[in-house]
């Protein structure tokens, strides 16, 4: 065999050598010989995995108050019923566990090998388990999974492709924290990747939906399967959100520390891995608010077209039919099946009473037919449109005079008339309506806003109303003055002064 072929298969020998030096802390539990109370052998790697499973769910909750005291706990809960040991008994399980996944000494751990494609001893370092905080008050040490801890975790089991993007999160905040940024762009890489397959997921999965919902089975799966889609995502996002601010926390640090030095390429990474980070998440929140669309809208659809074609699917013959004819029931048992396909049972009967009911006359005397219709509702459109049109034009001169009103307290008409010439309502002024708005004030004077109701008789509408509301709890005044106004060569009227009036006043 050729040299070049021996360093190619022996090549990253170190790498494949330290993957295989994260299994070395479990292999070391299971060499430990312990017994419960019944004498029973306990098997330390098992319970060194289901460590690793807790730390990391309480990773996954950002929960970063977790010792022995919990972890025990947490192990007296899933194997209590098979291990016989105390309280004092599973801490000192717990404590077993993680000075074997973390050495006392706060060293780490390693794992001697002789590397092959060097030809040198080499040495490897792991750190499963590292300390995450300490509490002085009741001198509890809290632990945390390292990153070594992360990769021991994900190498017992297949990940699917829905939990990467998850992971790529969790690597991205350990190598921002390093400082390793060009990994950290390639992470973000990759999660866009994912994101896309996701999308691409959603799609065909709104089409299964439509296409293989066929029973309540498959519907109970499928709406099952939506839920934890959505929670999974929701939980990325709020990891994108707190990646977000760990980004900007670290450029703002990144930028004080590159002040000092000339070299930039630190910042221009992070620069570039903050705006990366955004678009990512920018496509992933679109594809959560697509999984929350999908799981109200789509499932509901899905529900329906499962009920429609559970109707048109239905065959009487085959399936009422032949379970009578063939099938040999008693009479009660046939009455059951047909029961929800009769009618209800109506009886038509005439009642003497109708004899002496109150008759329906249709001609009087004169042998003329009554009319015995019924009024229709609405009136005449003609009549409803000019009310429509007056209501508008009334409310907007009202409008008008109380703005003219509002700094001396008082107007007088042919100034506001001149006002009006040059304004954008000049139009008006040729108009009957105008002019009658006016007389209309001079006659109701004093106007207060009560007297819409009632006080002015039923002739008077309610379309007036919007008028009246104007003035709130105030009272007009109208007084005719001497002079008149030739507006136009088509109307004349006579001055008005407008005045505020006092709102306990009964008339003018």
């Amino acid at each position: 065999m050729e040299y070049v072929e021996i360093g190619q298969i022996v090549s990253g020998f170190r790498e494949r050598m330290a993957k295989l030096a994260l299994f070395d802390p479990l292999y070391e539990l299971q060499r430990k010989r312990q017994t419960d109370r019944q004498n029973k052998p306990i098997d330390l790697m098992e319970l060194g995995l289901l460590t690793l499973l807790f730390f990391f769910e309480q990773k996954l909750m950002r929960n970063h108050k977790a010792g022995v005291k919990d972890l025990a706990q947490f192990l007296w809960k899933v194997t209590g019923i098979f291990i016989d040991l105390d309280e004092a008994g599973y801490e000192d399980l717990a404590r077993q566990i993680i000075q074997t996944f973390r050495p006392t000494t706060g060293k780490k751990r390693d794992f001697a090998f002789m590397n092959w494609e060097s030809g040198q001893p080499d040495r490897t370092y792991i750190s499963i388990l590292k300390a995450n905080a300490f509490d002085l008050k009741t001198n509890t040490q809290y632990y945390t999974l390292d990153e070594d801890g992360l990769e021991l975790i994900f190498a017992t089991k297949e990940f699917y492709s829905e939990f990467q993007l998850s992971i790529h999160q969790l690597v991205l905040r350990k190598q921002l924290e390093k400082g390793e940024f060009e990994g950290a762009l390639r992470q973000i890489n990759e999660m866009r990747i994912d994101v896309e397959a996701l999308q691409e997921r959603m799609v065909k999965l709104e089409h299964e939906l439509k296409r293989n919902i066929v029973s309540e089975e498959t519907f109970g799966r499928y709406k099952e399967l939506l839920e934890d889609i959505y929670m999974r995502l929701q939980m990325e996002n709020e990891e994108f959100e707190e990646l977000r601010q760990f980004v900007k926390e670290t450029k703002d640090r990144v930028h004080a520390e590159t002040i000092r030095q000339a070299d930039q390429r630190p910042y221009e990474l992070i620069l570039r891995i903050s705006g990366e980070l955004e678009k990512v998440h920018g496509d992933h929140s679109i594809l959560f608010h697509q999984s929350m669309v999908l799981k109200s809208h789509a499932l509901s659809a899905a529900q329906e077209s499962l009920y429609y074609t559970g109707l048109d699917s239905f065959n009487f013959d085959q399936d009422i039919g032949s379970l009578l004819f063939s099938t040999p029931l008693p009479p009660e048992a046939m009455k059951g099946v047909l029961a929800p396909f009769l009618s209800v049972e109506e009886t038509k009967t005439w009642s003497l009473l109708t004899v002496w009911a109150e008759q329906n006359i249709v001609e009087d005397g004169t042998g003329e037919e009554r009319d015995d219709k019924f009024l229709e509702i609405g009136g005449d459109s003609d009549e409803l449109r000019y009310q429509t049109v007056q209501q508008k034009l009334y409310k907007l001169l009202m409008e008008q005079l109380l703005l003219t009103m509002e700094d001396s307290g008082r107007a007088e008409l042919k100034p506001f008339i001149g006002r009006f010439e040059t304004s954008e309502y000049s139009r008006l002024l040729r108009e009957r309506s105008f002019y009658d708005f006016w007389i209309y004030l001079h006659q109701r004077s004093p106007l207060r806003a009560d007297d819409s109701e009632g006080g002015q008789g039923e002739t008077q509408g309610a379309w007036l109303d919007a008028m009246y509301a104007l003035l709130g709890n105030r009272c007009l005044i109208v007084t005719e003055l001497p002079d008149s106004i030739r507006v136009n060569e088509r109307f004349t009227i006579q001055n008005m002064q407008i005045v505020w009036g006092d709102t306990d006043q009964d008339g003018a």
